[in-house]
């Protein structure tokens, strides 16, 4: 029987690499958004719309796929999502107004929100804890790595076959992904024929945090049971305030770019990816930094909280600071430090479901996680065309606001992070 050394990392790499798939998948609309309005007649409020559609899919699934995974496991979670999203984002292709582009839309949420509760189960069941950082870290990053591929290679893909026919090639892209992810995912690790027992030993004695909690894995906790604990809602409200900033930039960074320097679609593709290496350098920092720190003898509790302390440092004066940016450079730039604070913080704050709950219930803590945050990001879009009219300085300050309030929730909510005692009725 093969084995396979660092059967973990293969796992890990094939998890970022369907996220750099997702990214680029749902970053081509923005992007391709200034010739699309033009041949369609289209207007930045017919945007906001489309992209609320997505989000609204995205909060519902986020929910139900956490469950989802916990039902039928990583390996095949996976799959279902990457089909859903990757069949949707080829639909585009089709579109010929606001109606189809909401239904594609909106069918493309349901299936990438499935990604990321997906990704902290796996990483749950995959690494010990003091490896769950960086390894929620490798993931993030390729949202980030997605991001900085993105305005490239579509902007490419726009030139040479138009944006009909690049919807199509990305949808059809994606399907490729589950061919390695089927190979070598087969199992979890405790049952998997090729991993190395050295390996599989290794994983197993470190799934649980540095409290000893000894009756928090038997069962699997119903929603409403979750949302007893107010480590829960540390989760929900720190994803509520936190995710928007990074999907302000998601959505909207494109059209700034073309609204405030006047860029065109080549433009866009030259400029629009820089900030993202400032996200993929935060994504392993963020890991890195808290794993570093937990070997070093912290307690999980105080790692994580440095960490996401650390992020909002990063993010709270770039926002106010790009806010008066005079260039499209120096708006980039302060912009990479934005999303590098963000990812240190949120790679951290996405392995709290992990660190407070059994595998058992991981997946449904980080899908409803992931539907507040979605709850926040609808908020943000929908105010987003009204704030801008005849400026930016708005869109960056709600940002800021959105900073320490996200960073301080996990303090008063979360308590000391530790694994939660699951009560007996």
């Amino acid at each position: 029987m093969k084995r396979i050394k660092g059967l973990r990392w293969y796992i890990i790499v094939l998890v970022a690499l369907a996220t750099v798939i997702n990214y680029i998948d749902r970053g081509a609309l923005s992007i391709m958004w200034p010739q699309i309005s033009k041949d369609l007649g289209m207007s930045k409020s017919d945007y906001s719309a489309i992209a609320i559609m997505f989000t609204i899919a995205y909060a519902i699934s986020q929910t139900l796929s956490g469950r989802l995974y916990d039902w039928v496991g990583t390996r095949t979670g996976f799959v279902i999502s990457i089909v859903v999203w990757s069949v949707s984002a080829a639909l585009h292709g089709l579109a010929r107004g606001i109606a189809s582009f909401s239904i594609f839309r909106f069918t493309l949420g349901l299936g990438e929100a499935g990604n990321w509760p997906g990704a902290t189960k796996s990483n749950a069941e995959w690494f010990p804890v003091k490896e769950r950082a960086l390894a929620q870290g490798i993931f993030n990053s390729g949202a980030s790595i997605g991001s900085i591929i993105s305005p490239p290679l579509i902007a490419f893909l726009y030139l040479w076959s138009g944006w009909k026919i690049t919807f199509v090639i990305l949808g059809a892209a994606g399907l490729l992904w589950i061919i390695p992810w089927l190979y070598f995912n087969k199992t979890t690790p405790d049952k998997h024929p090729w991993i190395e027992e050295e390996e599989r030993e290794y994983i197993l004695s470190g799934s649980r945090p540095d409290d000893n909690v000894k009756n928090s894995d038997d069962r699997v906790l119903g929603w409403l049971e979750l949302l007893k604990y107010k480590q829960t809602w540390s989760v929900l409200i720190s994803r509520f305030f936190l995710d928007p900033i990074w999907w302000l930039f998601v959505f909207w960074l494109p059209i700034y770019l073309a609204d405030q320097f006047g860029f065109n679609i080549k433009q866009i593709g030259l400029f629009a990816w820089v900030p993202y290496v400032g996200a993929a350098g935060g994504a392993v920092a963020g890991g890195w930094l808290a794993g570093r720190m937990i070997h070093a003898g912290w307690t999980t509790n105080k790692a994580r909280k440095w960490t996401i302390t650390i992020g909002g440092v990063f993010m709270l004066p770039a926002l106010i600071m790009t806010s008066v940016a005079g260039t499209p450079l120096m708006a980039v730039i302060l912009i990479s430090f934005i999303l590098f604070g963000f990812q240190i913080s949120i790679g951290n704050i996405q392995t709290l479901p992990s660190d407070f709950f059994s595998g058992k219930n991981v997946g449904s803590i980080a899908g409803m996680g992931g539907t507040t945050a979605a709850i926040g990001v609808i908020l943000t879009t929908w105010i987003v065309p009204m704030i801008t009219g005849t400026s930016y300085i708005p869109f960056f300050l709600l940002g800021a606001l959105l900073v320490p309030l996200g960073v301080v929730s996990v303090f008063v909510l979360g308590g000391n992070i530790r694994r939660v005692e699951i009560k007996r009725n």
